[in-house]
């Protein structure tokens, strides 16, 4: 049996899901060191419908990195952490590190909030003590080998994908 033209023919690139909801899933992190993660990080939000992202300090944002995820993601720069992130838990917002701590979560397990903030870590350091502290809950994603630690981009797309998985309508 042959198969016909058509049914040959993919459609590649097609256009993105439309969400139903806005996703209230904002992604803050501290300063990375670098701009080429911080650039991921902001395509990821893109591709994913995450349209607003706290960071700090002022890497800079590769345009090429980003992608279009450069003009949907609003930036909200600031000093530290602390101050949005007490202000977005007073709008309802559960806090959510992204660590390997003896209290945190496996990422198979947790069940995310819909009005969530991932908080992630820095590049070597992880998340600082004061950061650690302001979280409700801490969730981690299962190594198997070595090193010990996810790159911070992968480990942020594996969150957020699961945050998704859960909520695919936003």
């Amino acid at each position: 049996m042959t198969k016909n033209n058509s049914d040959r023919d993919h459609v590649r690139h097609r256009p993105p899901t439309n969400l139903e909801n806005p996703r209230p899933l904002i992604i803050a992190c501290p300063q990375l060191r670098s701009g080429v993660n911080l650039s991921r990080i902001v395509r990821l939000a893109g591709c994913a419908g995450i349209t607003r992202m706290v960071v700090c300090g002022n890497t800079k944002i590769d345009p090429k990195v980003a992608r279009d995820g450069a003009e949907i993601v609003q930036l909200e720069r600031r000093r530290s952490l602390a101050p949005p992130l007490a202000r977005l838990r007073a709008e309802g917002f559960r806090m959510v590190g992204l660590e390997q701590t003896t209290r945190s979560q496996n990422l198979h397990h947790y069940h995310f909030h819909r009005k969530t903030v991932l908080c992630l870590g820095h590049e070597r350091d992880g998340m600082e003590q004061e950061s650690i502290d302001l979280m409700d809950d801490l969730i981690e994603i299962p190594v198997y080998g070595l090193p010990y630690s996810y790159n911070v981009v992968t480990a942020t797309t594996m969150a957020v994908y699961e945050y998704c998985r859960q909520f695919p309508n936003g």
